[in-house]
C-alpha cells in the first residue's frame, strides 16, 4: 500500500515538472505569437539546451524541415551562436524594419556584434557625408606604394654597435685616398658640343651629392615613380629640383601635379659644381683646338632646374630628346650637364631614335657629361646598369643602395 502511494506520488511530481518546463520553451510563429511545443533529443532535461531563441520574427518553416536538428538545439535561420559562449545569441540577418521592430531589437545592417561580448556594437560600414568626401581621397595600393618616400640610402640599424677600426684598416683607407688623389680627370671630346669629363667629381663631391639628394629625396617633393598618360611607368625614381617636370604633359611647373608638392631648391654647392665643369670643358677645348670659341660650342648656364633620377639594377631609359625647355634656351643650345654616381651606366646617344645606330659610352661614378650647342637635341638614353661597379668607399660612407644616381642640370 505504501509502495503504491510512493510510485504514484513520484510520477505526479515528474509530470508536474515536465509541464512547467514545457511552458518555459517558447518559439515564434509567422504571426509572432508565442506557443509551446514538445522537444525531444539530448541535452538538459526535456531536450532543451538552454539557448535562447531569436527575438526577431521569422518566416514559417517549410514542410518536412524540423526546427530542431538531431542535437536537440534550437536552430533559427536568423541567429548564430558563439562556440565559446553557447548561451549567447547574436543576430545574423535582421529582417525587421525600424517601424515594425522594437527599438531594443532592431539592428542596422551597418553594425555587427562582437562574438565575445554580444552587447558591444561595432560599426561595419559608414557612409561618408558630402562634406567629408573631399577630405578622404582614396588611392589604389599601387599608387600609394609609388608615392611613398623613397630612400636611396640604407636605413641605419638602431642599437647597432660600431667597433673601432683597426690601425690596418685606417692605413688601408689612407692609401686609397692617396691613390684617388693621383687620378687625373680625363676629358673626352665625343662630338661637337659634347664632352665627357671622366673622374671629374672627387671623393668629397660625390659623398656630398649623395647625402644631399638622400635628405631631399625623403622630404616633401622627393623621389617618386613617374608614369606616362597610357599608364606605363618609368624604370626609375625621379625627383625635381627648382622646377617640376611632368612626364605626362611634358611641361614644367612650380608644383607637382600628382600631390601639389613644390620641388626643393637646387643646393648652391651643386650650381657651383656645374659652373666648374663647364669651365673645365672650355679650358680643355681651348688647349686642344686653337681658334675655337669654346663658349659658343658649349655656352655657360645658370641652372634653375635639375632632374634627379635613381636607377636600380634593372633601371633603364629609352632614347629621347630633352627639348621641353623654353624655345630661347633650345635655340641658343644651352647645354645639359649630367652627374653620374654609383653603379656604371651604359649610355646611348645618336642623331636618330634608333638603338642599332646609337653609340655607347660607359658613365662611371664621378663622370660628368655635357651636351649642348650642336649636340643639344641628340637622342640619348640608358640601356642598362652594370651591378656591383660603384666605388666601395662611396657605399660605405653614404649607405647608398645598389644602383645609379644621375643629376641633369638645365636652364629653363
Amino acid at each position: 500500500m505504501l509502495r503504491s502511494w510512493l510510485i504514484t506520488s513520484s510520477v505526479a511530481s515528474r509530470s508536474s515538472r515536465f509541464s512547467v518546463l514545457r511552458r518555459r520553451i517558447p518559439f515564434f510563429s509567422s504571426s509572432g505569437d508565442n506557443k509551446t511545443t514538445k522537444m525531444s533529443g539530448q541535452g538538459t532535461p526535456g531536450g532543451f539546451s538552454g539557448n535562447r531563441a531569436s527575438p526577431h520574427p521569422r518566416k514559417p518553416v517549410s514542410a518536412g524541415k524540423s526546427m530542431y536538428q538531431g542535437d536537440g538545439v534550437y536552430k533559427s535561420p536568423n541567429v548564430f551562436r558563439n562556440a565559446k559562449y553557447p548561451n549567447t545569441v547574436m543576430s545574423q540577418h535582421s529582417q525587421a524594419s525600424p517601424e515594425s521592430a522594437d527599438e531594443s531589437t532592431y539592428e542596422s545592417p551597418n553594425v555587427f556584434r562582437y562574438a565575445k561580448s554580444p552587447h558591444t556594437v561595432i560599426a561595419q560600414r559608414s557612409r561618408a557625408s558630402p562634406e567629408s568626401i573631399g577630405s578622404n581621397i582614396r588611392r589604389s595600393p599601387q599608387s600609394d606604394a609609388e608615392m611613398q618616400h623613397f630612400d636611396i640610402c640604407k636605413a641605419k640599424d638602431v642599437g647597432h654597435v660600431i667597433l673601432k677600426r683597426s690601425l690596418q684598416a685606417i692605413n688601408r683607407e689612407k692609401r686609397k685616398e692617396a691613390e684617388r688623389a693621383k687620378i687625373v680627370p680625363q676629358h673626352i671630346h665625343l662630338r661637337p658640343g659634347m664632352f665627357l669629363l671622366k673622374n671629374y667629381l672627387d671623393h668629397d663631391d660625390q659623398v656630398k651629392i649623395v647625402k644631399k639628394c638622400r635628405d631631399l629625396g625623403v622630404g616633401l617633393g622627393g623621389f617618386y615613380r613617374p608614369g606616362y598618360r597610357d599608364g606605363a611607368k618609368l624604370h626609375l625614381r625621379m625627383m625635381c629640383l627648382g622646377m617640376n617636370w611632368d612626364p605626362q604633359s611634358r611641361l614644367y611647373d612650380s608644383k607637382r601635379s600628382i600631390d601639389g608638392a613644390e620641388p626643393p631648391k637646387i643646393p648652391e654647392d651643386f650650381i657651383e659644381m656645374v659652373d666648374r665643369a663647364i669651365q673645365s670643358s672650355h679650358d680643355f677645348l681651348n688647349a686642344q683646338s686653337h681658334g675655337v670659341n669654346a663658349a659658343s660650342e658649349v655656352p655657360k648656364i645658370s641652372p634653375d632646374l635639375c632632374i634627379v633620377n635613381f636607377y636600380d639594377n634593372n633601371g633603364r631609359l629609352g632614347l629621347h630628346q630633352d627639348r621641353d625647355e623654353r624655345e630661347e634656351s633650345l635655340r641658343r643650345g644651352l647645354p645639359v650637364v649630367s652627374f653620374s654616381l654609383g653603379d656604371t651606366a651604359k649610355f646611348l646617344y645618336g642623331d636618330q631614335r634608333d638603338i642599332n645606330k646609337a653609340q655607347e659610352v660607359e658613365l662611371e661614378s664621378g663622370d660628368v657629361l655635357i651636351f649642348g650647342g650642336k649636340s643639344r637635341h641628340i637622342f640619348h638614353g640608358v640601356s642598362s646598369i652594370i651591378p656591383m661597379t660603384a666605388p666601395k668607399w662611396l657605399i660605405e660612407e653614404t649607405g647608398m643602395l645598389p644602383g645609379r644616381l644621375n643629376l641633369t642640370f638645365r636652364q629653363y
